[in-house]
């Protein structure tokens, strides 16, 4: 048996395990381990691991330092650990997404909807213009309705009343600072005024003017002084006040459409035109006496036109009477004797004498003066009792 066997390793050995050995010598000369040196026991391990080769753990029972995986084994593990794949080695697994990294993509998803239709979806109302920018820069004007743009922050909208009349108070008559305005006659008045406006043009009223609100403030102040010097006290501050505020309207109006400001002046309303408060005493009694003035004169009017009155009445009866008169000159001339004595004898006592003497007559008119002037006197005292 030893005999044959002997024989048979002898001879030539076979093709498989040629290649066998074949490959361990080359394993011996690779890069990543040397193979048993002659004379060792073949476990001289001093050159690089092998990636590909998982650690035996029975090295450590054999006296040898135990290796931990390779760098490349660290590698995959964590690949695999954050697409949730298992398994250890280098054999490969089904690369699966997370739970959560699938929760994420579908908030982001929803995010991205949201902002999409609140930034690209307007609803305008009926009372105002929406005014779109693209990238900062005006795009254009859309009216009421439900309007698309594209998601901020490419384009925006502004929206603006075009149909509400604003206010704006200047030197309001409650606050403390006053509005000094000079007039005609070197005098100086404190007004206190409203100017209503609204918005014509949304494009021009906010990239026209850097300041609207206080362009007009100041188109305002400037545009009254203008008018209020061409009046006198008197008349800012009494019956010149409808006018003064049409004059304003129109200068406001020529200088804003020169700045080209897209609003329109509805109105100028003044609520207060008083002198400073340092002569408003030595005021109220110059107002006084023009007014005083202003009386004495409208009754020397009003005496002068009853005059007038009387003289026209007087003499549009002369002229009748004398177109009798030249009718019937006796028979007037004796009507007129006899009126006039009776104008002029009937408030006055008489005493009638006749050719043969006095003759006495009953004072009828005296007898009723004094029961007048006795009642008189009877009423005065019964008073006095009570």
């Amino acid at each position: 048996m030893s005999n044959k066997s002997d024989g048979s390793m002898g001879g030539r050995a076979p093709q498989g395990v040629r290649q066998f050995f074949h490959q361990i010598a080359l394993m011996a000369n690779s890069p990543w381990g040397n193979g048993p040196k002659d004379g060792g026991d073949g476990d001289d391990r001093s050159g690089p691991r092998n990636p590909w080769v998982t650690p035996d753990p029975a090295d450590g029972l054999r006296g040898r330092k135990p290796r931990g995986p390779s760098a490349l084994d660290e590698l995959l593990r964590k690949g695999r650990g954050g697409f949730g794949g298992g398994g250890s080695g280098g054999g490969g697994g089904n690369l699966q997404m997370p739970e959560s990294a699938r929760l994420w993509k579908w908030g982001v998803g929803a995010l991205v909807a949201v902002w999409f239709l609140f930034s690209s979806f307007h609803i305008v109302p009926p009372e105002k213009e929406g005014v779109v920018t693209r990238l900062g820069s005006y795009s254009r004007t859309v009216g009421p309705g439900v309007k698309f743009t594209w998601p901020a922050p490419i384009e925006r909208i502004r929206m603006e009343d075009v149909r509400a009349i604003r206010t704006m108070q200047v030197g309001s008559p409650n606050a403390s600072d006053e509005n000094f305005v000079l007039t005609r006659d070197q005098s100086i008045v404190d007004l206190a005024y409203e100017v209503r406006w609204s918005i014509r043009d949304p494009e021009l009223y906010i990239f026209q003017l850097a300041d609207p609100d206080g362009t007009i403030r100041e188109v305002a102040e400037s545009a009254m002084r203008a008018t209020v010097a061409n009046f006198d006290l008197v008349q800012a501050i009494g019956p010149g006040r409808v006018e003064i505020e049409t004059q304003v309207q129109q200068r406001m109006q020529a200088l804003l459409d020169q700045y080209r400001a897209g609003v329109t002046i509805q109105g100028i309303a003044i609520r207060q035109a008083d002198p400073p408060k340092q002569v408003d005493e030595a005021f109220k009694e110059v107002t006084a006496a023009r007014q005083e003035r202003e009386s004495s004169i409208n009754l020397a009017r009003a005496y002068e036109q009853q005059v007038l009155e009387r003289a026209r009445g007087d003499t549009a009866a002369f002229d009748k009477i004398y177109e009798q008169y030249k009718l019937a000159p006796g028979v007037t001339r004796k009507r007129l004797y006899y009126e006039t004595m009776e104008n002029v004898l009937s408030n006055v006592d008489k005493t009638i004498v006749e050719a043969r003497g006095v003759t006495p007559y009953l004072p009828l008119s005296e007898v009723q003066r004094r029961a007048r002037a006795a009642s008189d006197a009877a009423s005065d005292a019964a008073k006095g009792g009570q």
